[in-house]
């Protein structure tokens, strides 16, 4: 197994709930939701824990099998794993899912804990409704009166959020866990690149491991894309198709709307003209699929009055980086004219860039302590009309989505070698102005990737971001 980088917080997780398991008691045994995006390492890293923890342990992958088939998969992991009972499964097809689990507790160790992982557990609760049920029943009764760790893994994410809700079988008898894509921070790090070539990087590869670890480290951007684009087998490439395959293998209707969000559409009128002149009510549904799997987001201005300019965006960097440039021209690249769509990407990046990083620095600027921005401590967003006049990058206020107090209004401005300067503080102040509860005396704040040539506002760079990225939110 290769070298392993990073996640070191959900690593402490999983060792705390086995060291709850090992503290014993009448019911040692846990159960630990985990819920990721699709290729951000969920399993891998569970591979990892299982290494470190050296226990006896069981991993099966559900794979939209029958039902049948599952079972039998199950059972043959189970025969094929360590646990010290292992050989009772040895040859032997449980009809069912609770005759299944009921003999797994008795395969699984009483001397010390054992883990047990269910990888892709949305497949089996949507294939077999009773099957969140009959977990419930026997984690309750039989599996948590042992040792074990019982871990679901999932990256439907909404699916794998409403295991643990209200009125569901299993709820309140999982701790969750989000497994997220590697930050900038660890991007960085991961690749040996100064700051601002840091946020690139991030913003092409998403954080997700796999792409990190096939871009050699101290590559520039531009190097590795041509690499990357030279075979059409590389992670960059096949990573967005296989989320895409994966999360929406029936819903074409969806992925046309995401494709159309993904090049660039923002507001619901555009994106279901652009999307095939979509039924109002058709677009609607898309949308609601597409925000339900956090694919998508939907943004909406942040003042003190109420807005009703929704916008949508591809929720995920790399994925919005895929729909823009990789996607649509496949086939060039299989024919071998990776180098079209390099091309295409050099010509587009500035401006691509620039609208693109947005998202990424709200979410920075959110991780900061209020004192490196400028004093302001509140919930960051933006500001828009309908006429995009103005159209204001950062508002920091008190609350979402109306506020009541305006705490700073700011610019971004992420352009090489051209720093925020004279004209860009006029165009700022004049915005201020225009945003409802903002007034002359509301403070500004600028983040520059290229610094400022003007004096008196506080001004975040690529480094001082990348602060925000130290510790968990």
């Amino acid at each position: 197994m290769g070298v392993f980088i990073g996640r070191d917080e959900q690593l402490r997780l999983l060792d705390h709930q086995l060291d709850l398991v090992r503290a014993g008691g009448d019911r040692p045994g846990r159960a630990l939701l985990v819920r990721g995006r699709r290729r951000v390492g969920k399993s891998r890293l569970i591979e990892e824990f299982i290494e470190r923890a050296g226990v006896s342990h069981v991993y099966f992958t559900a794979s939209m099998q029958s039902p049948a088939e599952e079972l039998r998969l199950f059972a043959q992991e189970v025969a094929d794993s360590d646990l010290p009972g292992a050989e009772t499964f040895a040859g032997v097809v449980p009809g069912t899912w609770e005759a299944a689990l009921r003999l797994l507790a008795t395969a699984v160790s009483t001397d010390g804990p054992s883990i047990v992982v269910i990888d892709e557990l949305p497949y089996l609760t949507g294939a077999d409704t009773a099957f969140e049920g009959t977990l419930q029943k026997v984690f309750d009764r039989v599996i948590a009166r042992h040792p074990v760790l019982l871990i679901g893994v999932g990256s439907d994410l909404a699916m794998m959020e409403a295991l643990n809700e209200y009125g569901r079988p299993f709820h309140q008898r999982a701790t969750e866990m989000v497994v997220p894509s590697l930050s900038p921070r660890e991007v960085g790090a991961m690749l040996d690149l100064d700051p601002a070539a840091t946020f690139d990087a991030y913003l092409v590869t998403g954080g997700l491991p796999l792409i990190c670890q096939e871009w050699p480290r101290g590559l520039s951007l531009w190097e590795y894309l041509e690499g990357a684009l030279s075979h059409s087998t590389s992670a960059l490439l096949v990573s967005g198709e296989r989320a895409l395959a994966a999360e929406f293998p029936t819903e074409t209707q969806a992925r046309r709307v995401l494709s159309t969000i993904g090049s660039g559409q923002r507001t619901f009128t555009t994106i279901g003209r652009k999307a095939g002149d979509l039924p109002q009510p058709s677009l609607n549904r898309s949308l609601t699929l597409l925000r339900s799997k956090r694919v998508v987001a939907a943004d909406i201005p942040l003042s003190t009055a109420a807005s009703r300019e929704t916008r949508y965006r591809v929720a995920d960097p790399y994925l919005r980086f895929w729909l823009s440039f990789l996607g649509p021209h496949l086939a060039e690249i299989d024919r071998g004219r990776g180098d079209r769509v390099l091309g295409r990407i050099q010509s587009a990046w500035t401006s691509w860039r620039g609208r693109a990083i947005e998202p990424v620095i709200r979410e920075t600027l959110s991780r900061l302590p209020a004192e490196a921005r400028g004093g302001a401590g509140g919930v960051v967003g933006g500001f828009w009309t309908r006429t995009n006049n103005p159209e204001i990058d950062l508002v920091i206020a008190d609350r979402e989505p109306v506020a009541q107090r305006i705490q700073a209004v700011g610019s971004i401005k992420w352009l090489e070698n051209q720093p925020f300067d004279d004209r860009d503080f006029a165009a700022l102040v004049t915005h201020r102005g225009q945003l409802p509860g903002a007034s002359a005396s509301t403070p500004l704040l600028v983040v520059s990737r290229s610094g400022t040539t003007f004096e008196g506002v506080p001004v975040l760079g690529p480094e001082q971001l990348l602060d925000g990225w130290r510790r968990p939110h």
